[in-house]
């Protein structure tokens, strides 16, 4: 009889410790966008992003796996379930809301124009016949070509590779997301201080968490989670850690 006790409270410790597991979301993002996401020395994502939605998980009582999903297929795995949140400095644009849902705002963001030290713009019509580069499927690269500008534009897999085209003199400029840009021109140990941000648009654009279509729980827990984040003071020393300064 103790015996039989005994399994059955067992049993019943064992049930009760899986409906309180906390579930885990498979996390995708592109690590070629710092300080956002990128891959350190032991090739493991971090990031402002990969910070964040670590912490709008225990805020709101998930955990996350994340994972470096190239650009090009990230969106496709989310929609197909193979994700669950794309967290990839995603800007929330009426295209993208078409075919996905997206969390609150969780950072707001300008574009921006990076030059060669000594060089700027005052606006976007001033690049008018120069080769600019920018991230392909980025923003950045929209805003370029939505300008009507004649610029030769070239689009690239990793920011990176054009901001060093440019500091090696074969493209003019690069576009990309303001926080992007200042960690080239004021962190980045090869790039600082041979930058200058020169030029940032006035439209202001929103980073949100990206799933796929029709799973409100998921975004009501995202929800959940970036309002507590941003009510702790969490959000602020994630800033800081990242960006050197409360934004």
């Amino acid at each position: 009889m103790i015996r039989r006790l005994t399994l059955a409270l067992l049993t019943l410790a064992l049930l009760c410790g899986q409906a309180v597991a906390a579930e885990k979301y498979i996390v995708a993002t592109d690590c070629t966008w710092p300080p956002m996401e990128y891959l350190d020395e032991n090739k493991q994502p971090v990031g402002f992003d990969v910070d964040f939605i670590t912490e709008v998980g225990k805020a709101a009582g998930f955990e996350v796996d994340v994972r470096n999903i190239a650009w090009d297929g990230i969106f496709g795995g989310v929609a197909t379930g193979q994700y669950d949140i794309v967290a990839a400095a995603t800007t929330i644009t009426p295209e993208r809301q078409k075919q996905f849902d997206f969390s609150d705002p969780y950072y707001e963001v300008a574009q921006a124009v990076v030059l060669p030290a000594g060089k700027s713009i005052k606006n976007l019509e001033d690049l008018k016949g120069k080769k600019v580069g920018g991230q392909i499927g980025t923003t950045g690269v929209f805003v370029v070509r939505k300008s009507g500008v004649p610029v030769d534009l070239k689009e690239y897999d990793d920011v990176g590779l054009a901001i060093q085209d440019m500091l090696g003199g074969r493209i003019d400029a690069v576009i990309c997301d303001d926080p992007v840009a200042m960690y080239y021109a004021n962190k980045k140990a090869d790039t600082a201080g041979k930058l200058n941000l020169s030029y940032k648009t006035d439209e202001k654009e929103y980073y949100g968490f990206t799933v796929r279509k029709g799973r409100k729980d998921l975004v009501e827990k995202l929800n959940k989670g970036i309002k507590a984040v941003k009510a702790s003071g969490v959000e602020a020393k994630l800033l800081e850690k990242w960006m050197g300064a409360s934004k």
